[in-house]
């Protein structure tokens, strides 16, 4: 199955079930064209709970490794990672 970039805009990224935030762009690597990272707009709460964030609309960029077969799977509802909200931080980079 192939998707266009457009149908990961703004769509939901949950954390073994809980919501984390939404897609917000897409890293591409320009030297061998792979995808690096999705920009990831957190949650209140997570930005708080992970990042010790006290503002929501926190960017952070979620590395491919969270995304992984079989680690990450596409729902109708958006991108489901299989990593636990205590270990999201290690899978996260401010936007810069």
């Amino acid at each position: 199955m192939r998707m266009k970039s457009k149908e990961f805009m703004d769509k939901d990224v949950y954390a073994e079930d809980e919501k984390v935030g939404k897609v917000k762009e897409i890293g591409i690597d320009p030297e061998d064209w792979k995808v690096t990272h999705l920009e990831i707009e957190l949650t209140k709460d997570v930005a708080e709970s992970v990042l010790g964030a006290k503002k929501g609309g926190v960017r952070n960029m979620l590395d491919t490794s969270a995304l992984e077969s079989g680690v990450a799977r596409w729902t109708d509802r958006g991108l489901n990672i299989r990593v636990p909200k205590t270990e999201l931080h290690a899978y996260l980079k401010p936007v810069v």
